[in-house]
């Protein structure tokens, strides 16, 4: 059987979150905000019809959202992990291998499945995340990760008479010539804009252009990843699927703020707001940290105020998964680097040298009894949290109220993860 892949994209996916629990929003320009209603992160088909940019600041089309009935809202990342991991998991019931590449796409490895059955597959794919989740998503399979890639994009275009799936397997190499013949190089997976203008300068416009071009060429004049992606083009695998159990590095949370920040008690609280989040993230993937990164930073864009930006590193006696432990040594960590008289415009916390807690070496000085206490602490800690809602049981230094809290002034309801939240039928 030849290899296939699948490459799975949820449409403008955090725009399709909100349309989920607001039906309201169907057929209407929608715009998703990032942190601090900042840049444009999300856009419906209508909004991007009327001229706003991915990555536009609000203040550049706000006047536009007002002129043309725009429904600018603010980033709900809670729902937005909550709505991945739905389809996530439905997504896995259709492949032995899964790799999720982000919280709106995943790979799905379908070698030996009969090549002439893979365009419905896709279509089944789509009904059943729709079905179950509705969320809309489209579906590229071809050889490679990179042509899965492509395929997905022409999907969303409508290339090759598509219909929300599109699978190369069903061209021909001349039909695959002209439809690469059309298509922008930029549109290949890791080649970004700075990348496409030097292509451009050697006349390398086209995706057929570049699956084409001198391999020799390529490699003397890009680097071994561009070469890659050209073998990849021509349904050479170079870029093979990750398991989904590989665990994570390092784990970071971080936020700006939605007003600078001054004085070290708010930047206490945030801290360890941060730090006991990440010590959540670990926990649930079976880890230890080492040690604990802190950074704090002014506001680069403003030029007329005083600047400051530290990082610390706080290593640990013996690795934790434990809140209190990595708390504390995450505000040790910022006594050391924060500097009154300036105004802080973010901060945030890092977890490093990652284990997992199974293969952690003991030491000789070990308490098992204070352990034991730490893990049943931290096992009542997440089973609160996960039954009543995130933050529902934390650590007293995180605080209340938090002034210094991300401003989202039109954030949706938490309608999958709050049950105070739930969404009201009638």
């Amino acid at each position: 059987m030849p290899r296939a892949i699948a490459l799975v994209d949820c449409n403008n996916f955090y725009v399709s979150c909100e349309r989920v629990f607001n039906p309201k929003l169907k057929g209407k320009p929608v715009v998703v905000l990032s942190n601090n209603d900042g840049v444009a992160v999300s856009r419906s088909a209508e909004a991007r019809a009327l001229g706003v940019n991915m990555a536009e600041p609000w203040f550049k089309f706000e006047k536009l959202a007002k002129q043309r009935g725009i429904i600018a809202l603010s980033s709900n990342y809670t729902l937005y992990g909550d709505m991945s991991a739905r389809v996530m998991s439905i997504l896995s019931t259709f492949s032995p291998r899964q790799e999720v590449y982000s919280i709106d796409e995943c790979f799905l490895d379908l070698n030996g499945f009969p090549p002439e059955s893979l365009l419905e597959y896709g279509q089944k794919i789509r009904r059943t995340i729709r079905q179950n989740v509705g969320i809309p998503v489209c579906v590229g399979i071809a050889d490679t990760k990179t042509l899965a890639k492509l395929a997905n994009h022409c999907a969303k275009k409508g290339y090759a008479g598509s219909n929300g799936v599109c699978d190369f397997g069903r061209l021909s190499e001349e039909e695959r010539s002209e439809l690469f013949g059309r298509i922008s190089v930029g549109d290949v997976w890791g080649v970004g804009r700075k990348l496409t203008e030097k292509l451009l300068t050697l006349g390398i416009k086209t995706v057929e252009d570049l699956r084409t071009a001198n391999p020799e060429r390529i490699h003397s004049q890009f680097s071994v990843v561009l070469g890659r992606t050209q073998q990849e083009l021509n349904s050479v695998p170079c870029i093979e699927l990750e398991d989904a159990g590989t665990p994570r590095q390092q784990i970071m949370v971080s936020r700006s703020f939605g007003s600078a920040v001054t004085a070290l008690a708010d930047l206490s609280e945030s801290v360890a707001c941060f730090a006991a989040t990440a010590a959540a993230k670990l926990r649930h993937d079976g880890s230890v940290a080492g040690s604990v990164c802190v950074y704090l930073h002014t506001h680069p864009c403003k030029g007329d105020e005083s600047q400051h930006q530290q990082s610390r590193i706080v290593p640990l006696n013996q690795p934790s998964d434990d809140t209190s432990v990595l708390v504390k040594a995450a505000i040790a960590g910022l006594k050391t680097i924060y500097r009154s008289g300036f105004r802080y415009k973010k901060s945030g916390v890092m977890l490093l040298g990652l284990q997992p807690k199974g293969a952690m070496q003991s030491t000789l000085f070990d308490e098992r009894l204070a352990q034991t206490k730490s893990d049943n602490l931290m096992q009542v800690m997440d089973s609160i949290n996960k039954r009543m809602g995130k933050g529902s049981l934390t650590i007293a230094a995180s605080g209340l109220g938090h002034g210094w809290a991300t401003r989202r002034d039109s954030k949706s309801p938490n309608y999958t993860t709050e049950w105070g939240e739930l969404p009201v039928a009638g």
